[in-house]
């Protein structure tokens, strides 16, 4: 592993920032620059691997939404973290790298299913967890932990069970949205609590 390796990168790339982490190194990179970027860091940092690619909602900032790059060199074995900001809040997209990763298909179409960030030029975007009438984003952070009660897609089951899908009860998780500045106890999932029971009423 090149120690001076993100050193060189930035001095090579003047759009790229250096993006704070507590493991790998990591840039933020400009949306309009990403293709660019990420064809050059394949092609001549021998990135040959992409490890994996989400998004992140921010909720209350602008931009809300960042897509994030995971990337790794199987023959450097350096891992890189790219991180780019979405400028649109109404219909965050960002282009699609299935053209340089065929890995990032499936991950591209997750992250479309779970956060409703399109990947442009994708060549098949479809969500890939929920059905395809599914009409919210499960990962984003208005999203209730205790999901939402929603009619099975398939009228042969509704007809059988007589009954809409049941969200599972949640007692908290790590996508609930800050509503609580400041108090870290009311932040933790736990602080977040929308769960219910036979003894505890379901909440609104």
């Amino acid at each position: 592993m090149d120690g001076n390796f993100l050193s060189k990168l930035l001095d090579s790339n003047d759009y790229l920032t250096q993006r704070d982490s507590a493991d790998h190194p990591a840039v933020n990179c400009p949306i309009e620059r990403w293709l660019e970027c990420a064809t050059e860091l394949k092609d001549n940092h021998g990135f040959d691997l992409l490890v994996d690619a989400t998004c992140i909602d921010w909720f209350n900032e602008s931009p809300r939404f960042s897509a994030v790059y995971h990337l790794f060199s199987t023959t450097s074995h350096q891992y890189l973290r790219v991180v780019v900001a979405i400028p649109d809040d109404e219909n965050p997209s960002v282009p699609s790298v299935t053209s340089l990763w065929a890995a990032a298909d499936w991950h591209e179409r997750e992250a479309y299913d779970m956060f409703g960030v399109r990947f442009e030029n994708h060549p098949d975007l479809r969500r890939i967890l929920m059905w395809d009438s599914y009409p919210w984003h499960p990962l984003r952070k208005e999203f209730p932990l205790a999901g939402h009660d929603t009619e099975l897609p398939d009228e042969e089951v509704r007809k059988e069970t007589g009954t809409p899908v049941i969200p599972a009860p949640m007692a908290g998780g790590p996508f609930a949205a800050s509503k609580h500045a400041g108090i870290m106890s009311k932040n933790e999932p736990r602080g977040a609590d929308e769960s219910w029971s036979e003894e505890k009423e379901k909440p609104n």
